[in-house]
C-alpha cells in the first residue's frame, strides 16, 4: 500500500466521522482508529509478529454548512441537542417531504426535529426544550455518533 493511499484513508476517517477503518490487501493489513484528538494507525503485514504503531494528530472534522446563515449574538446561552444513538441523520421523513425543522423555526418539547435510522429502524428525535433553531450541525443523510451535537437552540 502506498503512502498516498494511507493518507487518503486517514482523510476519509477524519471527514466521514467514522471511528474505525480496516483494509487488507494481500499480506498487508492496516487499521485506522479515531480516538478523540488523534488518529492511530496500526499496520503490519500478516506474516509479521509485532505490529508497527504510528500516532498522528487527526485533521479537524469539517463542520456541516448551515442551511441559512444565522449567528446568535451570544453563543454561551445556546442549548445543544445531541444524538441519542448511532445511525444516519435525516432532516425529513422522506426525500420528497419538507424538513421537520429549519433554521429560525420555533420548537417546543415533543416537536419532531429529525430522524435517526439505526439498523433499519427510523427513530424520531423529539425536542426536550423550547426555543428557536439557530444552527443545524449535521448534513442530511450523514452518519452520526452517539452524543454527537445535531442542533443549536436558543432557549425561549
Amino acid at each position: 500500500m502506498e503512502l498516498k493511499e494511507i493518507k487518503e484513508l486517514i482523510k476519509l476517517v477524519s471527514e466521514a466521522e467514522v471511528s474505525e477503518v480496516e483494509v487488507e490487501k494481500g499480506d498487508f493489513k492496516i487499521a485506522i482508529k479515531k480516538v478523540e484528538e488523534k488518529t492511530t494507525i496500526v499496520q503490519a503485514p500478516a506474516v509479521q509478529a509485532a505490529p508497527v504503531q504510528v500516532t498522528i494528530p487527526a485533521a479537524p472534522a469539517a463542520p456541516a454548512a448551515p442551511v441559512a446563515p444565522a449567528a446568535p449574538s451570544t453563543s454561551s446561552n445556546l442549548i445543544t441537542i445531541k444524538s441519542p444513538m448511532i445511525g444516519t441523520f435525516y432532516k425529513s421523513s422522506s426525500p420528497d417531504k419538507p424538513a421537520f425543522v429549519n433554521i429560525g423555526d420555533e420548537i417546543k418539547p415533543g416537536s419532531v426535529l429529525c430522524i435517526v435510522e439505526a439498523m433499519k429502524l427510523f427513530n424520531e428525535i423529539e425536542s426536550e426544550v423550547s426555543g428557536k433553531i439557530v444552527k443545524i450541525l449535521v448534513e442530511n443523510a450523514s452518519p452520526v455518533e452517539y452524543d454527537q451535537p445535531l442542533f443549536l437552540v436558543e432557549p425561549m
